[in-house]
């Protein structure tokens, strides 16, 4: 009977859970699926690529509202069945409150580990993935960015100016300013063009124009009757760099490995390595910081069932159970605010960036045997 409504108990939290994180997860994602609409209006690319992109940033909404979302579940659930007096049933049955907190422990750890996969493997290939995409994709959605008498330079070193765009694709009074290095660029002026899609590239076909070369000191001019000019050997102005949260978590552990031994190290130290572009120029601080996201930050999942199990240990008679619940749901946030600002003072001493580390597990010591000696202590009263 017993695991009959544990099972029941789990599976209302789960449940939960699922609807809570999908309906966070999907606003969040709408809010910054807008915010990422300038890959199409600024860096020429197009709906498919746009679409593909923001999608691989699902996984990661997801692992940041675990935390949250779990801690609201447990409360929801909990004071749902202690308002429809659900939790009796756990005590005619023999269950003592410190057995149900031992069960929401126990349970947490799925949520643990959850989060430590999405945190570890999911999210740094999805995203690792999304920049690799941009990165390979050419800027297929020129066509529609240009507009008449504007200066469109949605990719690198290229400045492309039309006095005249027709609905026919015909171009008329192109002019094109391309940066080659410091000291060289390249003009281009051409009385018509048009835009042709050639082996999935886009080149601009020019009639009766002139190309200048402009060198320090040098110029050279020569005329045309028909080009073409290749838009495929441009990139877009989007960072195609890996960022740090794009790497892979072991890769990560690679970099700094020379450093873990180091009691004192330099923080703000930059990793030279030619040989590993992945390290090359990157900070040990900002590694650091996000193993310390990726690896210690869902162990505070832990804490959080506890302080949400805490939700039983007072009786509902008591006239100040509603502050009780305030408590309870101000002590959770808290801890979840604390848990994402204690990183910024992690470098300040070799001690404290221990006290950091271990914090999870020693509040989920200390809190766990607070909630054992309350209940035993509330049952000897009784």
């Amino acid at each position: 009977m017993n695991k009959l409504i544990f099972r029941k108990f789990s599976l209302d939290i789960l449940i939960f859970f699922l609807i809570a994180s999908f309906s966070v997860t999907f606003i969040v994602w709408i809010i910054q699926a807008v915010n990422f609409l300038d890959l199409v209006s600024d860096d020429g690319h197009s709906l498919n690529i746009y679409f593909y992109y923001v999608s691989l940033n699902f996984p990661k909404i997801f692992s940041k509202t675990i935390i949250f979302v779990f801690f609201i579940s447990i409360f929801y659930v909990i004071n749902k069945y202690n308002n429809s007096n659900e939790l009796i049933v756990f005590w005619s049955n023999g269950i003592k409150k410190i057995e149900l907190i031992n069960f929401l422990l126990k349970f947490s750890i799925f949520f643990l580990v959850l989060q430590l996969i999405f945190n570890i493997f999911i999210v740094p290939k999805s995203q690792n993935l999304g920049r690799e995409f941009i990165k390979e994709s050419n800027i297929d959605f020129l066509p529609k960015l240009i507009s008449e008498k504007k200066f469109i330079n949605v990719v690198k070193n290229l400045t492309i100016f039309v006095e005249e765009y027709k609905k026919d694709g015909n171009l008329n009074k192109v002019y094109i300013n391309e940066k080659i290095d410091a000291d060289k660029s390249k003009i281009i002026v051409a009385d018509r063009g048009r835009i042709i899609k050639k082996k999935n590239n886009y080149i601009l076909r020019l009639y009766d124009g002139g190309i200048t070369n402009i060198n320090i000191g040098n110029t050279l001019a020569i005329n045309f009757a028909e080009t073409d000019y290749d838009l495929s050997n441009f990139s877009t102005k989007t960072v195609t760099r890996s960022k740090i949260q794009e790497l892979d978590t072991f890769k990560l552990f690679n970099c700094i490995n020379n450093y873990l031994h180091i009691i004192n190290f330099d923080k703000n130290k930059i990793i030279n390595d030619p040989k590993n572009q992945t390290c090359h120029t990157r900070e040990v601080k900002s590694i650091i910081e996000e193993l310390y996201k990726r690896i210690i930050l869902p162990f505070y999942t832990l804490v959080i069932s506890l302080i949400g199990a805490s939700l039983v240990i007072e009786p509902k008679s008591k006239y100040f159970y509603k502050s009780h619940k305030l408590n309870i749901f101000l002590i959770g946030s808290f801890l979840i605010i604390i848990s994402q600002i204690s990183l910024k003072y992690f470098f300040i001493s070799t001690y404290l960036n221990f006290f950091i580390l271990s914090l999870p597990i020693i509040l989920v010591v200390i809190y766990y045997l607070y909630l054992n000696l309350f209940t035993k202590f509330r049952t000897n009263l009784l």
